[in-house]
């Protein structure tokens, strides 16, 4: 995309060329799993980044060549922070040297589930001080739609500049997936929107120069839209399936079958399957910053607000099948002991955001339950109720000894044969021992 010589404005040209010719400076505010892996990435090709971060002990591991990110190798830090192009810092001072400030800060909902977007507000009062005439401002962080338009643009409007023609503005939503390793950052799909054409140039100009692929739309809005809709599609179906899964069970149906078989169909139809309940930093979260947002306009989003309440529900229903199979053994929850196989929120990662395993944890305990956990990738967590719970290591006599075990993160480190023939009851919401047969007196119960 190229505008005609008349749109096009001197600061815009020469960003153009700075972007063209690799000599831009790049500023990446919010160093977490998506600015860090970004920050690299640009880096490698060839900018100078510097990376913002309030937390000073992530600064001081980017500064000496170190990663905190599963998906980000330490030796990828060191490469870029050794040749000059990668550094981080606590202070927004190097905001006024960016010719491009890229924005990458958290987005959680808040205990009522209404969007908390003070770390983007935070992060535009602070650009708003350091803003000058040819920068180019990136907006990542999953919010509603309208959030780039009714949050950055008066700041910027209010400092005399004009968008599109002095300063640029854009959205281009995260995609970040991770312990993905066939999709990544760069090879990723990237969705943008400009507020004017000239501003979606510039943006396209800097992610062509480390995406494979990007995809430009109309508006920031309908790209802040994209990102609502693709985790809406996961959440509703995971939702719907969730609640297969318990229909299922009650007529004595195994869902596992049920879907295996469904997926053989070639047309209409993709599979998705149930869980003890979403976890991770988008699928749980964004859709119902859409739900927030229609709220304001008096509209009702029904299918978002029915598969919150089925999945929001599943860790509850996970706790209440346990007492179920504990009941056939003829033992009560309260002062059994329970082994928990995974926390993570999803396989061969070591992220406990909204990971379903906490609630299961916090709902054991509550019922009286002594709970272990055993997860390679997490050394200790943080219990909701408060206090701290540390791994244990994973015996034989560990897995003899718990009168039932759960497995809530089916991570390919396990032995499921092993774990299949030391456990007497087995709790598996991951259909993982479906390959493998349990001891003679052991009892499996799937969800």
């Amino acid at each position: 995309m190229t505008l005609s010589g008349v749109e096009q404005s001197h600061a815009s040209q020469a960003l153009r060329q700075r972007l063209a010719d690799r000599t831009a400076q790049v500023a990446v505010m919010g160093l977490g799993y998506v600015g860090l892996p970004l920050a690299l990435a640009i880096a490698e090709a060839g900018f100078r980044v510097v990376g913002i971060d309030p937390d000073t002990a992530r600064c001081d591991m980017v500064n000496r060549g170190a990663s905190y990110v599963g998906d980000v190798p330490s030796e990828a830090v060191a490469t870029q922070v050794q040749a000059g192009r990668l550094e981080a810092e606590p202070v927004t001072t190097s905001l006024q040297e960016a010719d491009v400030v890229i924005i990458c800060v958290p987005t959680p909902l808040s205990k009522s589930k209404d969007p908390d977007i003070s770390a983007i507000i935070k992060a535009a009062e602070g650009l708003s001080e350091a803003m000058h005439r040819g920068m180019l401002i990136v907006l990542e962080s999953t919010t509603y739609p309208g959030t780039t338009e009714e949050v950055l643009l008066p700041r910027i409007k209010r400092n005399g500049y004009v968008v599109g023609r002095d300063v640029f503005l854009a959205f281009s939503p995260e995609r970040v997936d991770p312990g993905n390793r066939t999709y990544t950052l760069c090879n990723t799909p990237k969705v943008v929107g400009g507020v004017t054409p000239a501003c979606l140039e510039l943006a396209l100009a800097l992610y062509d120069a480390f995406i494979e692929h990007t995809v430009p739309v109309s508006s920031p809005a309908a790209a802040e839209m994209v990102k609502i809709l693709e985790n809406t599609y996961r959440a509703v179906n995971i939702g719907l399936v969730n609640e297969m899964a318990q229909i299922c069970h009650r007529i004595g149906v195994d869902v596992w079958e049920v879907i295996e078989a469904a997926s053989t169909k070639p047309f209409g139809y993709s599979p998705f399957y149930p869980g003890p309940g979403l976890g991770g930093h988008c699928i749980p979260v964004d859709p119902l910053y859409l739900t927030w947002k229609m709220r304001g306009l008096r509209v009702q989003t029904r299918f978002i607000e029915l598969a919150d309440v089925i999945n929001a529900d599943m860790p509850h229903y996970v706790v209440r099948r346990m007492q179920d199979a504990l009941n056939d053994d003829g033992k009560a929850l309260r002062g059994s002991h329970i082994l928990v196989l995974g926390v993570a929120y999803k396989p061969d990662v070591a992220d406990l955001r909204e990971s379903p395993a906490l609630t299961v944890i916090e709902s054991l305990l509550q019922h009286g339950a002594r709970v272990n956990y055993h997860d390679p990738f997490i050394e200790e967590l943080a219990l909701p109720g408060g206090g701290m719970m540390e791994c244990i290591t994973l015996t034989d006599e560990a897995l003899a000894t718990a009168d039932c075990v759960l497995i809530h993160t089916a991570h390919s480190d396990y032995d499921w044969r092993r774990i299949a023939s030391q456990a007497s009851v087995i709790f598996d919401t991951r259909n993982a021992i479906h390959t493998v047969e349990a001891n003679e007196t052991a009892r499996l119960y799937r969800l």
